[in-house]
């Protein structure tokens, strides 16, 4: 049986280590004094390596700086940074179609342009955070027109080049979550029927489509009406994908007033994806799986990456939060212990984010085009949270 005083324990740590280690490693090596913006390619002493900038991580740490600045502390430092990050978004990140970048260099000239539409989804939850901590309303309406116009890319033949010739109808699950968590975001500070929308389709997507319950699997590739496309990509499970969906789906419940139907969805995602993605040999959450049990085809498929264990940490607080299940808790020690015994650097301070299955370390950077501060900070913040309103529902009990 675990106390109030664990909840506590971590809710202080999490805190701490935001505001002590995470954020100051990045706003003392990441933030470009000169241009704006971060950088993320730093290496473990957070030496830059590569003055490359990630467009999704403009927005990802506008985002953290505002999200820590509404839930931590209000720290001056947190929203001016916001800001000058938001300013290289406007002046350097968008192109003249309105489409986002991927990569920019240090002075903002393009240097490349995908096929998705996740540069906008940082950009839009880093406007809608940072409008409820500066009070700015137009950020907020701009957080809603960028929404829109992802709705339009992708809505739009012709705009967004598809992933597949016409031989392979399918439909992602990235791009379903990921719009579930921005309309989620940008309702906390904008009315908008299309928020409202976008949040039903997703819903539907998940349970409908992209849950299989013969492999009680979250697939990541499905056919148009969720059809098993039986190949090494339509049968791929990506365990911290899948967790980070559960949780998005329990913030979704929450606004619902706790909403059954929902809260059965996310635990059942938790619960299948847990089971797929815990390593019980070297414990950690690893990459890839193949529904059909057949050798997955990803290079880095049995690796165990710093992300899907930080959105495991949060799943299990919140579902713990919303069912009382103890088994809940005993994952949320299980995966603790194992990621604060391998990811943080004791020495030079954040983590490392690359790990071979043993928990060995690949290699020691800090950052890079993909990693860099997001989902880290993001689960101290959310986890401080959770388990400060589990411990005041314990203390009730006392």
């Amino acid at each position: 049986m675990f106390s109030k005083i664990y909840f506590d324990y971590w809710a202080e740590r999490y805190k701490n280590e935001l505001t002590d280690n995470i954020l100051p490693f990045w706003l003392k090596y990441g933030v470009d004094k000169v241009n704006g913006g971060v950088y993320t390619c730093l290496d473990r002493t957070g030496k830059l390596m590569d003055t490359t900038k990630s467009v999704w991580f403009q927005g990802r740490f506008a985002f953290v700086l505002s999200y820590a600045y509404n839930n931590i502390e209000a720290k001056q430092e947190y929203l001016d940074v916001a800001k000058k990050t938001i300013d290289f978004i406007e002046k350097y990140c968008f192109d003249a179609d309105r489409r986002m970048y991927f990569e920019v260099t240090a002075d903002g000239r393009p240097l490349r342009k995908r096929r998705y539409v996740f540069s906008e989804s940082f950009a839009a939850i880093a406007m809608a955070e940072y409008s409820l901590a500066s009070g700015d309303k137009s950020y907020a309406e701009k957080a809603l027109n960028i929404f829109k116009d992802m709705q339009y890319f992708l809505n739009t033949e012709g705009i967004l080049a598809p992933k597949y010739l016409p031989t392979l109808q399918a439909q992602g699950h990235s791009i379903t979550m990921i719009l579930l968590n921005v309309a989620t975001c940008l309702k906390k500070v904008v009315e908008d029927k299309s928020l409202n929308e976008q949040i039903e389709k997703s819903l539907f997507a998940i349970k409908n489509y992209f849950m299989n319950y013969e492999y009680k699997a979250l697939l990541e590739m499905v056919g148009e009406n969720g059809e098993l496309i039986d190949t090494l990509n339509g049968r791929t499970i990506n365990p911290g994908h899948c967790i980070e969906t559960s949780w998005f789906l329990m913030d979704i419940a929450r606004e619902r007033n706790w909403d059954k139907d929902i809260i059965d969805t996310a635990l059942t995602i938790l619960d299948w994806s847990w089971d797929w993605g815990w390593d019980n040999d070297f414990g950690g959450i690893i990459n890839f799986r193949d529904c059909k049990g057949f050798p997955n085809q990803d290079y880095s498929q049995d690796m165990k990456f710093w992300w899907p264990q930080t959105e495991a940490v949060i799943a299990n607080l919140y579902a713990y939060l919303i069912s009382g299940d103890q088994k809940y808790v005993q994952r949320h020690k299980d995966i603790s212990d194992w990621t604060y015994s391998h990811f943080p650097d004791a020495v030079n301070g954040e983590w490392y984010g690359y790990l071979h299955r043993d928990g060995s370390i690949a290699q020691d950077a800090k950052g890079n085009i993909f990693k860099g501060p997001f989902h880290i900070p993001r689960m101290m913040i959310k986890s401080h949270l959770l388990c400060k309103e589990i411990s005041s529902k314990l203390n009730k009990l006392i």
